[in-house]
């Protein structure tokens, strides 16, 4: 990603990144509700050396509260396929898959989900 894209996805959503003292642990992304709709999207990311330990938690129940204090009364994610802690994380706080899909000139594969 170029830093203008960073920039610009700065602008529109609400990102944090969170530390341990000065060792980074993860971070979040608020995507708010668009053009008066109601569907915002939580994305909680955690460093796989500090996954277990209740950051996700923590992240993802400030990210939830950012996207309700928004107006989102739907909430989504998106986790890469392949983080298969991710999925779990999802799936057991409530989400269910309702697409993957691959990025045109990408591979990996990435799944929406909504939180029931």
């Amino acid at each position: 990603m170029s830093l203008d894209e960073v920039r610009g996805r700065a602008r529109r959503y609400r990102l944090e990144v969170a530390y341990l003292g000065d060792v980074l642990v993860g971070c979040t992304t608020v995507r708010p509700p668009a053009d008066g709709g109601a569907t915002a999207t939580v994305i909680a990311r955690v460093l796989a050396e500090h996954r277990g330990r209740g950051f996700g938690e923590e992240l993802y129940a400030r990210g939830l509260e950012q996207a309700r204090a928004l107006g989102a009364r739907v909430i989504e994610t998106v986790v890469l396929a392949a983080n298969e802690d991710g999925l779990r994380f999802a799936l057991r706080h409530g989400f269910a898959e309702t697409e993957r899909y691959v990025l045109p000139g990408e591979s990996a594969e990435w799944i929406d989900l909504r939180l029931g």
